[in-house]
Parts: C-alpha cells; structure tokens; sequence
C-alpha cells in the first residue's frame, strides 16, 4: 500500500526531526546551565580568595591569610579524595579482586583489607567524621566573618554570596565533592589506585578505631533491635578481651558525646557560639536541632532509596506518600534518583556549614571561657570539633542506620517528599552543572578511564567466571539493607521478577540511546549493570530455593 508507506514515512521523518530538535534543545540548555555554574564557581573563588586576603575569614583574622588559604586548599582535596575513595570503596565489592590485581595493585591492597570483614563499615564510620571535620575547617579557613565586605558588592549580592554563604556552598560542592563522585563512581579503579586513597582510608580507619564514634555501635544495637533482626556480622564472635575494649570505647564514646553536647548547648544558650547577632538562645537551640534533623533525612533518604531500588513497585508502594515518591525517583526512566543525589548533595554542605556556624565555640577577649575551663581546653572548643562529632553519630549515623532497618517507613514519610522535591529543584536549576565540567578536566589530566576497559561489564565479567557477589550490605550496615518479612516462595514469583527486569533493562538500553549527554548515558548504564547482577541473583536463589524445597521432600517422603 504505497500511499499508507509515504504517509507512515512522512511521520517517521516529522518525528525524528522532532525528536532532533528536542535534543539539540536539551544539549543547549544542559551547555547554558554549565557555562553559568562555571561563572559562578569563577566568581565564588575570587570573592572567597578576597575574604581570606583581606583577614575577613575566622582563621586569616586570627593566625594568617598564608595558613588560612594552605587549609583551605588542603581540606578541600582531601575532601575531595574523601567522597571519591567512598564511591570506590562501596561499588567494588561484588567485584573479584583477582581481576585488577595486576592492573591496579595500590587499589587491589585497599580493597583486600578494606572489604575484609567488617572493615567497609569502620571505613564508612571514619569518613563520615572525616567530611564534617574538612567541612569545619573550610569554613574556618574561608567563610566570612560577621560585616565581612571584599571588592565593594553592592548589598544584595554581598547578602547573597557572603551572608547566605553561597559562595562557599558553591566553591566546596563542586571542587571538593560532586565532581569527584562523578569519576569514582565511572573509574573506580582509576581513582582508588593512589597511595593518597590509601593514607586517606587508613585514616578513615584510624578514627573509628580510636572509639570516638562507638557511640553509633550502640544505636546500631538499639535500632537492630527494634527491626527484629540481629546485627549481620562478618566476623567470628570477640574473645573476653575484645569484648572488654569495644564495650570501653562506646562507653568513651558516649561520655564523650555527652560532654561535647554540654559544650555546645552552654555555648549557643550563652550566645558564644559563631550564631548570628541578634538571634535568641532558645531559638539558636531549636534551629540548630532542626538542621541535625533535616541533614538526618537526608543521609537516611539516600540509604532508604537505595535499600528499595531492587523490591516490586507493589512493596515500594506501602502508602499514598510512598506511591508519591517512588514516582519522583524511579519514573521517567530513572532519572530522578541521580537527580536526587545531586541536589541531596548540595542540600546536606548548606546544612553542614550552617551547622558549623551554630556550633562554633567563639568567645570575645571580655568574655569568660564555657564553662569556667582553661585556655587550652577553650582553644580546643573553637576548632569546631565537638561539632563534628554531635553531626556525625546524631545527624549521621544514626539516621543512616534506621533508614537502612526501616526504610520503607522513610518512603512513607511526607517530609521525604518534601525533602525530594527540594533536592530535584536545585538539581534542575543547574548551579552545581559546573562539576561536570571539573569532572571532565580532572579525569582528562589524571587518565582515568572506565572500569569496563580492565575488567569488563558485568555480563563479560560473569561469561569469565568471575560473576558479581552481593557486596558487602545487611542488616545494621551503613550500606543500608532491606528487612521484608520471610514468606513461602512461590516459583512463580522467579519468574514475573525475571521478566520485570528484562523490561527495565530494556527500557534502560532505549534511555541510553536517547541519553543528552556521556555523563546521563553512563548513570543507566550502571544501571543496567545493577539489573544484570540483580538477574544473576534471582537465578541463584531459584536454584536454592528449589534445591531446599528437594531436599525438604526427600525427607518427608523418608519419614
């Protein structure tokens, strides 16, 4: 029917012309977005660099300009290497070492003994802390005093990039976290085969070896408790000597949080805190409890997401508030959740710096010390340590640790809506798309290439022999796991799963054609490798199941 071709030809052509038009949109409102990220970035570090120059940051006015900006840059890529050795560490896992032990020797040594045991979960512990305490000294180094004024801004910019602390939002997001995480979590091999990833997860390691942040073992136990499942170790029992030194580090730990709360609450209701003039000292308390409130949302929203990614829309969807945001995140292909984390990124460093200003000990030369101590211990109060440590086990880890035991609960939460819809806002206003281009520039001077190039898809790696594990996760894990009540297996169920996941790789696979950019084509393309894994899973425990459900009979049949 010819007529019935060129009509049906015509269309095809009108849709594809379209469908270029579209994209060529896309691509030049994604170019416009970074060129004005990049432009304020620019601006950001000269505004930050003036500050420090002129003795108008904390730590330029009190020791030197030289010390502030030799911290400020030294936190800032140590910060980096921080979040991008943590999108290594997690992701590596189910891979076998044995594959990139002659490619990346420095990387194979961090992962034989940083995924031995239980030692991605003290690694994770120690860098949490790390990140506040790099954060603390940044904004030491380089946030404004209170009337800090550099090269003349007329008022409302200088209230929008000095007091709102844009600036430095803007200038530790992109330099010092987000445009790592895109490397790491593409070249993770890359990015983990340095000796400064390993001081940096050996320090990591160090500090919660140390105890001070045992205190979250003990949440660990508490919230574990309550899920009615106990904590998943991977390590044999502790001898009566093991048991003695854990049990004196929470103990440590707790005293020691006590203390640092008593600390910071004397100093904000005694206003000698960094706090804002002419804010009230209750006020100053219920505020700096709601930023610890809402970085927790947060850090649990993230571990919560991630928890319920691989369970049927049916369990995902346990209310009208589930429903709403399981939409946002996993409609549209996906794209919501790299959106989320992405806008959940620049959300939690607002919270933190804003946090380091309530939290930081400040006192004037008239004013006594908190709570009657010495000079020495007072100097100590100011680095903003304390700080760190309250954010890090109660705004933290204690979120991430109930989130990974509940986190369909977390899913049916309207402030989690509320969160994600604020988080793909900021996503979408592209001011942070400035780490892409970072991200580009860091990986073409470092070499980084993608892990498929040494070691192969996950399809490759699993026709080689050397199948993805399961990683590392379970129950009272900082990786998060999902707790669902056990119930009868029905083969069928094997089945509709497998099915389900061909039709999301294949919906993948048309996203990856249809992706803007290299960067969004590589996020489904994790994706599809996560669907593959997930599908060598199911084909696993089918055959369990069914091996258990033989042998079940055979010994029915026997009695």
């Amino acid at each position: 029917d010819t007529p019935a071709l060129a009509s049906y030809q015509n269309f095809f052509a009108s849709s594809q012309s379209t469908k270029t038009t579209t994209t060529m949109a896309v691509q030049g409102l994604e170019l416009l977005k970074m060129v004005v990220s990049c432009g304020l970035l620019i601006f950001s570090l000269i505004v930050v660099h003036a500050l420090i120059i002129d003795e108008q940051t904390n730590l330029s006015e009190n020791v030197h300009p030289a010390l502030a900006a030799v911290a400020l840059w030294g936190a800032l890529i140590w910060l980096s290497m921080v979040e991008g050795s943590q999108a290594s560490m997690v992701g590596l896992p189910p891979v076998d070492p044995e594959l990139y032990k002659e490619s990346h020797p420095i990387a194979y040594k961090i992962c034989q003994r940083g995924h031995k045991g239980d030692n991605l979960d003290r690694y994770l512990m120690g860098r949490q802390f790390m990140v506040l305490a790099l954060v603390f000294v940044i904004n030491m180094s380089g946030a404004p005093i209170a009337d800090a004024d550099v090269l003349n801004l007329p008022t409302p910019l200088a209230n929008c990039f000095l007091k709102s602390g844009l600036a430095m939002i803007l200038f530790t997001c992109m330099i010092g976290q987000l445009n790592t995480q895109v490397n790491a979590s593409h070249c993770m091999l890359d990015y983990l085969n340095d000796h400064f990833a390993t001081f940096t997860v050996w320090v990591a390691m160090g500090i919660e070896a140390s105890g001070l942040l045992h205190a979250s073992y003990l949440i660990q136990m508490i919230v574990s408790k309550l899920a009615g499942k106990p904590v998943e170790s991977n390590e044999p029992p502790r001898d009566a000597f093991g048991n003695l030194c854990y049990w004196g580090k929470i103990l440590f730990s707790v005293a020691f949080l006590v203390f640092a709360f008593t600390v910071t609450l004397s100093a904000l209701f005694d206003g000698k805190t960094t706090m804002w003039e002419g804010v009230p000292s209750a006020v100053a308390v219920i505020f700096f409890f709601g930023l610890m409130s809402v970085v927790g949302m947060l850090e649990g929203m993230q571990i919560a997401f991630f928890a319920v990614a691989k369970i049927t829309e049916e369990e995902r969807n346990a209310n009208r508030w589930a429903g709403m945001t399981c939409d946002l995140l996993f409609g549209n292909g996906g794209r919501g959740l790299p959106g989320f984390m992405i806008g959940r990124q620049l959300c939690v460093v607002s919270c933190f710096f804003v946090i380091a200003r309530v939290t930081t000990v400040d006192i004037e030369d008239d004013e006594s010390n908190v709570l009657g101590v010495g000079d020495g211990a007072q100097k100590f109060f100011e680095t903003g340590l304390l700080g760190a440590l309250i954010t890090t086990i109660v705004a933290s880890i204690a979120w991430q640790l109930v989130a990974g035991a509940f986190p369909l609960q977390f899913l049916g939460n309207p402030i989690t809506y509320a969160l994600l819809r604020i988080c793909l806002f900021l996503e979408a206003t592209g001011i942070c798309s400035g780490a892409w281009v970072l991200a580009d520039i860091h990986k073409s001077i470092a070499g980084f290439q993608k892990d498929e190039v040494y070691i192969g898809t996950a399809e490759e790696r699993a026709a080689m022999g050397h199948g993805d594990g399961k990683g590392l996760g379970g129950a009272g894990h900082l990786a998060g796991a999902i707790i669902l009540p056990e119930e009868e297996v029905d083969p069928g169920m094997y089945t509709a799963q497998r099915n389900k996941i061909l039709t999301s790789i294949s919906m993948l696979r048309e996203q990856v054609k249809e992706s803007a950019t290299e960067e969004e084509a590589a996020v489904f393309e994790a994706s599809i490798a996560k669907e593959v894994a997930h599908l060598e899973k199911i084909n696993k425990d089918q055959e369990y199941h069914t091996k258990k459900t033989e042998e079940a009979k055979d010994v029915e049949m026997a009695e």
